[in-house]
């Protein structure tokens, strides 16, 4: 948390913040257009923001895209800001609103947590129906394997799934990509568990969003990495989170 304060003291660095919530997955020369500093200037501000996991960076080709990662800011207002009930003070929250893409092939969310796990129980706790239903709401139904169907289902006991996809590839407890069926499209999701030290890294990338999924998605995965998060780390949730994205 003191790197996330040491991070948004900067007015350069929460104008970068700003400027990805404008319009996420920029580049550095994107960013250094707006900016009246050098390339390097502008890297060891992302540095510090990347460090603060306030930015999460996804490598397409040869450009580097930043993004906005919201969930230390959804940390900091539960304990913060909901703690002393004084919503006026949400002076954070134009970060959590929905982050606008101008390319469609860009990733629409990327996401990073860290965890004091292990890989094999974060994997469980994305996967395992009933892990899910604890900090999600919802039961993730399925064997996993690639091809396969999966279920995101009620836990009232009406066996109604609120979306359903196909398992794209799965490789445990390093990958998982989903499909999230729709009507008339499908996003994806991608979920990627790596080794940080002693602790895990978690990246959640959610691509091919419509415009109204958008808004429940940017504060949908926000709440649902943080109940995970505490779960694995405290074995209790900070509140029921019944967030789907009801398709």
């Amino acid at each position: 948390m003191d790197e996330v304060f040491r991070a948004l003291a900067d007015p350069t660095r929460r104008y970068l913040l700003d400027q990805l919530h404008e319009q996420n997955g920029q580049t550095l020369a994107e960013l250094c257009a707006r900016l009246v500093m050098t390339r390097q200037s502008a890297t060891q501000h992302l540095a510090v923001l990347e460090a603060a996991n306030l930015v999460a960076t996804v490598r397409r080709g040869r450009e580097k895209l930043h993004y906005l990662n919201p969930v230390p800011l959804h940390e900091m207002q539960e304990r913060w800001i909901d703690k002393f009930e004084q919503p006026r003070l949400r002076t954070l929250s134009a970060l959590k609103r929905r982050a606008e893409e101008t390319m469609s092939d860009r990733p629409t969310f990327v996401y990073v947590t860290y965890i004091e796990s292990t890989p094999e129980q974060v994997w469980a706790a994305l996967t395992d129906a009933d892990i899910t239903a604890r900090y999600w709401g919802h039961a993730n139904v399925s064997d996993w394997q690639p091809g396969s169907r999966w279920q995101h289902v009620r836990t009232d006991g009406s066996g109604v799934a609120d979306v359903t996809g196909t398992v794209v590839e799965s490789a445990p407890p390093r990958r998982l990509v989903t499909t999230w069926d729709g009507e008339d499209d499908s996003s994806q999701v991608t979920f990627e568990i790596e080794r940080f030290h002693e602790i895990v890294r978690l990246t959640v990338t959610h691509e091919n969003l419509t415009e109204r999924d958008r808004a429940e998605a940017a504060s949908g995965w926000a709440a649902v990495l943080a109940n995970l998060k505490t779960l694995l780390e405290t074995g209790r949730v900070l509140s029921q989170a019944p967030w789907t994205m009801d398709r």
